[in-house]
């Protein structure tokens, strides 16, 4: 199949998967097609909302509607890195044996990641990073497609801990996950107080998104579509010959070159899952909102004033 061939594909079956997810997630739009774009990108996303917007439900059918294996982890205080990842116990022939944790798996929920110590958190970097884990010494590669996608509570925080800058970098998207309208409330309402089930099919399989991931990298990009990028996140800069006002008053630190990266690949899956054969600026523009904002740090004055990532961000584009 060529490689045209292939994205008009990508749409028909992207379409598909929409509607899948649609059977069980009430509106939530943006934040479904952000996950899925990370996804196709072989990103991780960041889930950030209040208590009962579906977070751990949409993970959960995007999982069963990618036909991929899903394992959910509930982060607590009280989690050590051996819960995640796995530990050796002595069998009964008196031999080290390897009992493999949840992390061996497609899709990773880490439900509320910062509920837990940094000890635990980082357990998850060189998963993220590497797609494998070291543990006793030993090296384990994880299966692909391998993709974590974690939950955090903003309004939570007492008994959390922040994650560090260095994890939040690892995180491709972060999607804010916004209350439903009205007539999307009633609808989640009937749905969930009825005996009537939903059963979401299975669309991909796990090579094939494979196979979409190598597909979105050969999509060529113009010169002045990357230029854009790597212009827009020079901007988020406070130190930057390019940094506007804006940015110099309510910024302490801008992005830094995964941002670059990511605008593009996420910009790729962009125009591909809209039948696009290449980017454009507007399709850095679609995407720019989450991938920048838990890469860029708000001051005080921003707080003090009101200010959010977001407006900061649009006021770049």
């Amino acid at each position: 199949m060529s490689d045209v061939q292939a994205v008009k594909n990508l749409v028909g079956k992207y379409e598909q998967l929409q509607s899948e997810i649609g059977k069980i997630i009430i509106g939530q739009q943006e934040a479904v097609n952000f996950t899925l774009l990370s996804i196709f990108c072989g990103g991780h996303s960041l889930l950030i909302g209040v208590p009962g917007l579906a977070k751990t439900l949409l993970v959960n059918t995007v999982s069963e509607a990618l036909g991929l294996n899903f394992k959910r982890i509930q982060f607590t205080p009280d989690l050590m890195p051996s819960d995640i990842l796995g530990s050796e116990i002595l069998d009964e022939n008196r031999q080290f044996k390897f009992i493999k944790g949840p992390i061996f798996s497609n899709i990773i929920l880490a439900d509320e990641i910062n509920r837990t110590p940094p000890k635990t958190q980082a357990a998850l970097l060189e998963a993220m990073q590497e797609r494998s884990v070291t543990i006793s010494g030993h090296h384990y590669k994880l299966e692909l497609p391998f993709f974590v996608l974690a939950t955090q509570n903003p309004i939570e925080q007492e008994g959390t801990y922040p994650l560090p800058e260095a994890q939040l970098d690892r995180f491709m998207f972060s999607i804010n996950l916004e209350y439903p309208t009205f007539q999307q409330e009633v609808q989640v309402v009937k749905n969930t107080t009825s005996s009537l089930q939903n059963k979401v099919n299975s669309i991909f399989s796990g090579a094939e998104i494979i196979e979409i991931q190598n597909l979105i990298r050969k999509i060529p990009v113009a010169d002045n579509v990357i230029e854009y990028a790597v212009g827009l996140v020079g901007k988020t800069r406070p130190k930057s010959e390019q940094a506007t006002d804006l940015v110099k008053s309510y910024l302490d630190w801008g992005a830094g070159p995964r941002a670059s990266q990511n605008l593009i690949l996420a910009a790729k899956a962009h125009a591909a899952v809209h039948g696009k054969f290449s980017p454009d600026i507007e399709d850095v523009k679609a995407v720019a909102i989450p991938i920048l904002s838990h890469r860029i740090v708000k001051n005080y004055k921003a707080e003090a004033e009101g200010i959010t990532i977001a407006n900061i961000i649009t006021s770049l584009l």
